[in-house]
């Protein structure tokens, strides 16, 4: 089924000209020579190693944390190594998930560490939510107030201009008011999030 979805996908993303059959795709601008590749790859038979949902933050950050903060394989995985010839243990979902032993020439070991390696301006990590670029001026010093309000210790914050905003009069009773702060829309959101009310 995923085999079926995946190539009708490929084969429609080709059909509308949005693959990049460019440098050591350019064998694939012919179309006979994707059909045939697409063909090929259609009767293969594919493992799909899908894990099951997760259990909870705490596993998705460690699950998160092996692909941001680890390379593609560590030091201590490597039993031995002659110059030429690279060994480590692999698991093989397909079988049981055994423990096998590969050996690879070095080149190859190259090339495939390679792989996992990012292209040039591509960063691992993208930051979201608090920390994006866009409104982390804002919404950091937001969040270390709200923090202290829930009685922990404060974080170093910048001065805010909001003691020195200037008086209002209440709409309701007329009594004079202090801005005490200024939202933007993503600070109302985050308020909103954490307003149980």
């Amino acid at each position: 089924m995923f085999r079926k979805k995946f190539l009708d996908g490929i084969r429609r993303l080709y059909g509308k000209g949005l693959l990049d059959c460019r440098g050591p795709a350019t064998d694939f601008s012919d179309p006979a020579w994707f059909e045939q590749v697409a063909a090929e790859l259609s009767k293969k038979k594919w493992f799909v190693y899908a894990k099951p949902p997760f259990g909870g933050p705490a596993h998705v950050l460690r699950y998160l944390g092996r692909y941001t903060h680890r390379m593609a394989i560590s030091n201590h995985r490597l039993t031995s190594l002659d110059g030429e010839k690279i060994s480590f243990p692999w698991r093989d979902y397909a079988h049981g998930n055994k423990q096998r032993l590969m050996t690879l020439d070095a080149v190859e070991f190259l090339r495939r560490f390679f792989l996992h390696l990012l292209p040039l301006r591509f960063v691992r990590i993208r930051r979201y939510g608090l920390l994006s670029n866009r409104f982390r001026a804002n919404s950091m010093p937001l969040a270390r107030r709200l923090l202290t309000l829930e009685g922990r210790a404060p974080l170093s914050t910048a001065n805010t201009a909001a003691h020195d905003a200037p008086l209002w009069h209440c709409p309701r009773c007329g009594g004079p008011m202090r801005v005490a702060s200024r939202f933007t829309a993503t600070e109302l959101a985050f308020i909103r999030e954490l307003d149980s009310s």
